[in-house]
């Protein structure tokens, strides 16, 4: 496949940021199932640059005015986190990022189930569906956004039923409010939850990624279109989604 052509200096600078957000929607287009490895050096080599303009036109450039325009449903829709597709089968358009104004956070999605799920027999498979919450805590402080990995929650679901943001939205709400009550009582790390539904390896991986806090920056962020920056820890590489308003 050709690469595409990358913009100019001159040419980034001339565009307007409406502009520059459609190169990076059309860039990436049908490109987020590609392998990991691949879209890390096509956002080096093609990405990077816009993302760097789009940075600079950034409308709200200070985290503390960034909360508010964060609240509400998101879907990713192009992304390098490496632990995004771990569990095979993600839906796309049934996956969400919602930030709720008392503090919590969250990034779900529905799989359709695979080998990576022993519980389920042959039988059901293609009935059920997994649905796949990571519950986080957030706050801006000095500046920067901090992140806070709080439980991990799990789902089967009749796959018929498509996971609608609406959906998602209630659960979300649902597990915040009987997690409320104990999460304010404890200052204490919590523990990485079981993932009994998940094969050894893939356990493992998220329980790993789980316990860690992860840094969070928004290099642009509109009503509409949010381009963010994460990175795990310090020595790892730093992995970039774009994501898109939902409306309910």
């Amino acid at each position: 496949m050709l690469a595409d052509k990358v913009l100019s200096p001159g040419e980034l600078s001339s565009r307007s940021t409406e502009e520059l957000k459609q190169e990076l929607l059309k860039l990436t287009a049908n490109r987020d199932t590609n392998p990991l490895k691949e879209k890390v050096l096509f956002y080096k080599n093609e990405l990077a640059p816009i993302a760097e303009e789009l940075s600079r036109r950034n409308p709200f450039p200070n985290a503390e005015d960034q909360v508010a325009i964060a609240l509400g449903a998101w879907t990713p829709v192009w992304s390098t986190i490496p632990y995004q597709d771990i569990v095979p089968g993600r839906i796309r358009e049934q996956s969400y990022q919602i930030f709720h104004d008392n503090g919590y956070y969250a990034n779900m999605a529905r799989y359709a189930p695979g080998e990576k799920l022993p519980l389920l027999g042959k039988l059901f498979s293609s009935f059920l569906a997994y649905d796949f919450m990571v519950l986080q805590k957030f706050e801006v402080q000095k500046g920067q956004w901090q992140i806070e990995n709080i439980g991990i929650e799990q789902a089967f679901r009749m796959r018929a039923i498509p996971l609608s943001v609406q959906k998602a939205e209630d659960w979300f709400t649902k597990v915040v409010q009987s997690k409320a009550k104990k999460l304010s009582q404890t200052s204490e790390a919590l523990e990485a939850p079981s993932l009994e539904n998940l094969d050894r390896g893939t356990a493992k991986k998220l329980k790993t990624s789980f316990r860690m806090t992860p840094q969070f920056e928004h290099l642009y962020i509109d009503r509409d279109f949010r381009l963010v920056k994460t990175q795990r820890e310090a020595k790892q590489r730093p992995s970039y989604t774009i994501a898109l308003r939902l409306q309910g």
